[in-house]
């Protein structure tokens, strides 16, 4: 080989070498370029994934503010119902809507309003609570040692002395009435109001107390004893 030959082919193999080591330092560019890029993106990420938790971090705290709304209404809502209790309360305890006196001379009913067609009376003599009644959905009554008082659903007070029957039996009441006694129990007599041809026309029962009936304008009273009395 020549000399020339010689030198010509050192020639190449170093531009070969040369290119070789040019191609390697473009590939570590390209890699750290892209490892750079790689970690910006998972930055980016992190970054994002922080936004997002303070996002989260900020929901429980307007649930927490809900929460105390909510709180605070149920807490109103409880104090109106308080107050509405209260108020009810002290208008049961106040003062009776009317005062009646009674057949004997001596007592007086009191007469408080509960509700619709719910009243209650208290027989008061000499400052003294004798007995109390109340309509509870019917009428009431009462045989107070032969003075006899209905207490009717519209809170009316009717009463009057005498006329008593003592049960079991059957007998004529005022207003053209008839009314058959039974016993049922100790304490307990059941009277049916009979008209013409023997009609039964209502039932008072009297168990452990007495009770009372309106009949077309006719007040009839039964005691847990078996007496009955009828006053127009």
């Amino acid at each position: 080989m020549s000399a020339s030959t010689t030198v010509r082919t050192a020639r190449r193999r170093t531009l070969r070498v040369a290119a070789a080591a040019l191609v390697a330092a473009a590939g570590l560019s390209l890699t750290a370029c892209s490892g750079s890029d790689a970690s910006g993106t998972k930055a980016a990420g992190r970054t994002d994934m922080g936004t997002v938790a303070e996002s989260r971090d900020a929901g429980p705290s307007a649930g927490s503010q809900g929460a105390e709304a909510k709180a605070g209404a149920g807490s109103k809502a409880d104090g109106k119902a308080g107050a509405v209790g209260e108020q009810a309360a002290r208008s049961k305890a106040g003062a009776p809507v009317r005062t009646v006196p009674l057949a004997d001379g001596i007592s007086k009913a009191e007469i408080y309003k509960l509700g619709d067609q719910h009243y209650r009376a208290r027989i008061v003599a000499r400052g003294d609570v004798l007995a109390t009644l109340e309509t509870k959905q019917r009428d009431a009554g009462l045989d107070a040692n032969d003075m006899f008082v209905v207490l009717s659903l519209d809170g009316t007070v009717h009463s009057w002395t005498g006329g008593g029957h003592q049960g079991p039996g059957t007998f004529k009441l005022a207003g053209g009435w008839t009314a058959k006694v039974t016993k049922v129990g100790e304490l307990h007599y059941r009277a049916q109001i009979l008209g013409r041809g023997g009609v039964v026309y209502g039932t008072a029962d009297a168990n452990q107390q007495d009770a009372g009936v309106v009949a077309n304008g006719v007040y009839i009273v039964l005691s847990s004893g078996g007496v009955i009395s009828a006053h127009a």
